[in-house]
């Protein structure tokens, strides 16, 4: 075997083994993309009964509009931005699609909005690799769970942002949080996304008892809007809304996270299968190298066992 031939049969067993890899990632994202789907299925019906009694909740409690997690009347000085991102690789541009999303909004709160600060809480080891690199202060750091997030996890990442929402703005504290996920739309196209989580803002609607909008034309019936039945609070309404509104916001990660998890499983499905295909196709193409390199070695030899015969006949024929 030539020199030639030998390095093509060296790269096509390195593409052999980079294949196996691959293939297996891309089958352990399709099995993984289904669990994440039906965690993501699961979540809705609580979150749909925790917004109900929010609403609910609302309706009843006195100054609403003041409550710490509702106020508008805040600074705008410091905003917090939370960005999900993936712990491993081979996920195609899932991870860089988030961070450039967190970037082009961090340039907005300070550019339009005024914020002269903005903080950000990153879920992810590439995008914490990311902002160490730059050497960029970073509130909060999560890894070890964006692909299969619990509700406990949120729940921590939460309680840190809500900690510092929480303190005035003169003591360190923040004015806005805000969620940058990457939205699952199907298995071909996952959509980085902005959410404002808090303040939380509050719309008021008139209601009357037979579910239609009051002041609504021709009295037409509204679309599917929940009719709350009168509630005793106790110990209040107050009370019960400082309870329910972290909830609301403990949910509202947790959901992105569920939404961040199944769009990383499809990235790196597809991406795996695109590395497959393109090792297949270089494999073939190596692969109809070496065959060209080996027939022309057998040329070769051949040419120069004719040529020695015949150089070895004339010596013959001359003596």
């Amino acid at each position: 075997m030539g020199a030639q031939q030998r390095v093509f049969r060296r790269k096509i067993r390195s593409i052999q083994s980079t294949m196996k890899i691959t293939k297996a990632m891309e089958m352990i994202a399709s099995s993984r993309i289904v669990k994440a789907q039906k965690a993501l299925d699961s979540a809705v019906p609580y979150t749909r009964a925790l917004f109900d009694a929010i609403s609910a909740t609302a309706s009843h409690a006195a100054g609403v509009e003041k409550h710490p997690l509702t106020a508008k009347a805040r600074l705008e000085q410091r905003a917090l931005v939370l960005v999900i991102t993936a712990d491993r690789g081979l996920a195609g541009a899932y991870s860089i699609n988030a961070l450039r999303e967190a970037e082009a909004l961090t340039r907005l709160l300070k550019e339009k909005r005024g914020f002269s600060e903005v903080i950000p809480y990153v879920v992810g080891r590439k995008g914490v690799s990311f902002y160490k690199f730059r050497d960029r202060e970073v509130g909060g750091e999560w890894v070890g769970f964006s692909d299969q997030p619990t509700y406990s996890d949120a729940k921590e990442v939460a309680d840190a942002m809500l900690e510092r929402f929480l303190q005035r703005t003169e003591d360190g504290g923040a004015d806005e949080i805000h969620v940058v996920y990457t939205h699952f739309v199907n298995m071909g196209t996952q959509q980085p996304r902005v959410r404002r989580i808090l303040p939380l803002e509050v719309v008021e609607e008139e209601v009357d008892i037979s579910g239609q909008h009051l002041g609504h034309p021709d009295n037409a019936p509204a679309e599917d809007k929940p009719v709350f039945p009168l509630y005793d609070f106790e110990p209040g309404a107050d009370a019960v809304l400082d309870e329910l509104l972290p909830r609301y916001v403990e949910d509202a990660v947790y959901a992105a996270m569920l939404m961040s998890a199944t769009s990383e499983h499809a990235a790196r499905r597809r991406a795996c299968k695109s590395a497959t295909d393109n090792a297949k196709e270089l494999m073939r193409t190596y692969t109809r190298l070496a065959n060209q390199a080996r027939q022309a070695e057998i040329t070769q030899e051949i040419s120069e066992i004719v040529g020695g015969a015949d150089a070895l006949a004339s010596a013959n024929a001359g003596s």
